[in-house]
């Protein structure tokens, strides 16, 4: 008996975890990225057809796309995430605009709203991130009405934002035990996440383009500000941090579609609308 328990995988220290997590997004400035990809908070506030007066929770929000796009189509908006920097972003954003929306620190693992609260929730490249997944489609679907939707993108594993997980994790290794967060952007993880309270689930592969001046440019932003890369490259001592440097400016070549004239990399996304049952 003891020596079968002592082969059972120790319980991730999820609370640990998290609070490393929630440090790296607060590393750098993902805003910096995140403005450049509001385009898919467009078009999934399409895909799930938000409405006029309907009731919008925007789950690890960051700066605020998902959030933007359905106050944008005069939705009541509350926006979270549990970043305030990245609110403060946000808010920012809304108010250039003149968008009323409601911006309140949240975890997504342990949201601080009732029951079938909403019509709508929303996560861009959001909710995928938390550790316990889950706990993290539990409560999702737990503050959403009967018959609201739930809008998802996340980065699939074989797309470049996946490549370039498993590349820099092959140079720091993620917490063990910790599911990959492109797993969210696979469809039969997907299923079993959300089919048992799912009236319906469509998924659709989408591309967003990274669009840069050059490899070089590319990886200046992300090393400078966003957070997984920021932080890769300060856990690593200068030989590390070259040959990361080497291995991602060797991917980004690959996966150019511009030629020599600039960066055009499409990188793969599931879009995700689940109705609830």
């Amino acid at each position: 008996m003891s020596s079968i328990a002592e082969a059972r995988p120790a319980t991730p220290d999820f609370a640990a975890i998290k609070r490393r997590q929630q440090a790296t997004w607060a590393s750098g400035d993902y805003s910096v990225v995140g403005t450049t990809l509001q385009i898919v908070g467009e078009n999934l506030a399409e895909a799930i057809d938000v409405r006029a007066g309907e009731h919008v929770l925007d789950v690890a929000a960051g700066n605020g796309n998902a959030t933007l796009a359905a106050a944008r189509r005069f939705a009541n908006v509350i926006s979270t995430d549990y970043v305030a920097s990245l609110l403060d972003k946000g808010r920012a954003r809304a108010r250039a605009e003149g968008l009323p929306v409601h911006f309140e620190e949240a975890d997504v693992e342990n949201l601080p709203f009732a029951d079938r609260t909403f019509d709508v929730v929303l996560s861009t490249f959001g909710a995928m991130f938390a550790p316990d997944h889950e706990r993290t489609a539990a409560e999702m679907m737990r503050v959403l009405r009967p018959g609201g939707r739930l809008g998802l993108t996340n980065w699939t594993p074989e797309g470049f934002i996946g490549r370039l997980f498993k590349l820099v994790g092959a140079y720091v290794p993620p917490p063990a035990g910790v599911k990959s967060p492109t797993l969210w952007g696979s469809e039969p993880h997907v299923g079993r996440l959300f089919g048992q309270h799912a009236a319906q689930i469509h998924c659709t592969r989408r591309i967003f383009n990274f669009r840069y001046g050059s490899p070089a440019h590319w990886l200046q932003v992300f090393r400078d500000f966003y957070g997984p890369t920021h932080k890769a490259f300060l856990a690593l001592d200068v030989a590390g941090g070259a040959a990361l440097e080497r291995d991602i400016e060797q991917l980004l070549s690959q996966m150019n579609v511009a030629g020599e004239s600039a960066l055009v990399v499409p990188s793969e996304y599931l879009e995700i609308v689940v109705t609830k049952s």
